[in-house]
């Protein structure tokens, strides 16, 4: 191992050894397998894991609050480290009132970055302290998104192979197809 490597390796368990609870927030409308893929990540890395879902994050979701926060907790149950919350306000303040260290967000592709990359600005700038890491998806994830997931699923199109069968079922019955 070089040098250079060494220090990576150590900086790299440090963070993880002085960050216990990190804080996986979303809409969520619905959760994906790319979605699980990333939380099983973050899982690994942190003692807590807390899946946040955004009440009104601007969008128009399909399920409700409660619907989401249920679809949720069906699909992370395995994991043990991992509870749900639901939340309306400013991400920091959730962050401050949970005592988390980072913000887990999932990076597809280059087109995330730019927006991912300004809200992590900004959640620096209003909690200093909490720090945001980006996570990739496995790779046959990278394309899939719940908007997109949304779209085919109202046209009737397949989505099994992008989300669990209980939010598939649960797709199929809001768009009546």
């Amino acid at each position: 191992m070089t040098e250079q490597s060494c220090g990576i390796a150590n900086f790299l368990l440090l963070l993880c050894c002085r960050m216990k609870h990190c804080i996986y927030p979303g809409t969520f409308d619905p959760i994906t397998y790319g979605h699980l893929d990333v939380l099983s990540r973050a899982a690994k890395l942190f003692d807590q894991v807390t899946i946040a879902i955004a009440a009104n994050a601007g969008k128009e979701p399909i399920f409700s609050t409660e619907e989401r926060f249920n679809l949720v907790q069906n699909n992370v149950a395995q994991f043990k480290n991992v509870k749900v919350v639901g939340f309306t306000g400013l991400l920091v303040d959730l962050a401050r009132d949970l005592k988390a260290d980072a913000i887990i967000r999932g990076l597809r592709a280059l087109s995330d970055f730019e927006f991912e990359f300004n809200m992590a600005l900004m959640n620096r700038h209003l909690e200093p302290k909490l720090e945001t890491l980006f996570v990739m998806p496995n790779e046959q994830f990278s394309y899939t998104s719940s908007s997109l997931v949304k779209q085919v699923a109202k046209y009737g199109g397949d989505v099994k192979h992008f989300v669990p069968p209980d939010v598939a079922a649960a797709l199929k019955k809001a768009y009546k197809v």
